[in-house]
């Protein structure tokens, strides 16, 4: 009875241990972050809450959409408005103006309806 027992236990967490690895393997943070380590566009977005901020990585360089604002449009509401920022601006080493273009003709894909505001330093560049 106890063989049975420890086997079905064994079964258990052989099942928890795969559903733990199938989990971490599809997480959207650490495509992310593999994305950014191999310095391949990655696009991470959450269409359904506009709360959520929304993050890019081009390059090995992060972006995070830190605002969207709602508005109305001809037909509907739809985000009017974003507002995109770094962390890490010292990092920006090598950022050219039409890897801002990219950005935001990616972000517009997304979000046809949106105005795209750069904060600081990447406005700079944006403006020259």
């Amino acid at each position: 009875m106890i063989i049975l027992l420890f086997r079905f236990l064994i079964v258990i967490a052989m099942i928890v241990l795969i559903y733990t690895a199938y989990k971490y393997i599809v997480n959207p943070k650490r495509k992310l972050e593999v994305a950014q380590e191999k310095n391949e566009f990655y696009f991470l977005d959450h269409n359904d809450n506009i709360k959520k901020n929304f993050f890019i990585t081009y390059k090995g360089f992060l972006f995070e959409g830190g605002e969207k604002y709602l508005g109305t449009t001809e037909d509907s509401f739809e985000v009017i408005n974003i507002v995109i920022y770094t962390r890490n601006p010292e990092k920006l080493k090598g950022f050219e103006r039409k890897d801002i273009y990219f950005l935001e003709e990616e972000i517009l894909i997304r979000y046809p309806h949106a105005e795209v505001e750069w904060k600081y330093p990447i406005n700079k560049l944006h403006l020259q």
